[in-house]
């Protein structure tokens, strides 16, 4: 391992962990750093994203004629 690091869990997130890691067999460590592997894959999955904001027309689609609810 390259780099070590220190992170704050709610207790609940905590226990979590520590009932899979016992359930698997898996390290802690290996836990969280499978789900950071996870989270960096998808990461290219969510391309869309970088457009939002970008379209135009009402920021409300209700407001358009008939789907008013006022």
């Amino acid at each position: 391992m390259v780099q070590t690091i220190t992170i704050r869990l709610t207790k609940e997130l905590a226990s979590w962990l520590e009932k899979v890691a016992a359930k698997t067999g898996v390290p802690q460590g290996k836990i969280i750093r499978d789900q950071l592997e996870k989270a960096k894959a998808s990461r290219s999955s969510q391309a869309f994203m970088s457009l939002a904001g970008a379209v135009r027309g009402p920021k409300d689609l209700s407001s358009r004629k008939g789907f008013s609810r006022s």
